[in-house]
């Protein structure tokens, strides 16, 4: 009886599972929905997104300014010295850019979190 048990072939029975089912890879599921950035928290998260991005390059780039400007010193070469210092003013140019960028982000910000 053993024997014949044995003979046997093994076989795998599968089912398919409801999710299995549903899942495509086709389908728009996995693209970003252009109508919930058209929504009030769409709207939201995308100034806020803008906020965060400003304030950080904001940050960055007045650090790397204040270092910039730190580091020129007036030597004989007057070249180098005005490089520096052309730098610098551009760097600073720059993270003020950013600094009102900033302001503007937080002004939409703040007015969509009002209404």
């Amino acid at each position: 009886m053993e024997e014949s048990q044995r003979a046997r072939s093994h076989t795998v029975t599968t089912t398919a599972s409801s999710f299995a089912e549903n899942f495509s890879t086709t389908s728009s599921s996995f693209a970003y929905d252009r109508e919930f950035l058209c929504t009030l928290p769409g709207l939201l998260i995308v100034a806020e997104i803008g906020l965060c991005f400003n304030g950080s390059a904001f940050l960055l780039y007045l650090s790397a300014a204040v270092v910039d400007a730190s580091s020129v010193s007036p030597e004989k070469d007057s070249h180098n010295f005005n490089s520096w210092a052309a730098s610098s003013f551009f760097a600073f140019l720059v993270t003020i850019c950013y600094a009102g960028n900033t302001y503007f982000s937080f002004i939409a910000w703040r007015s969509r979190t009002t209404q």
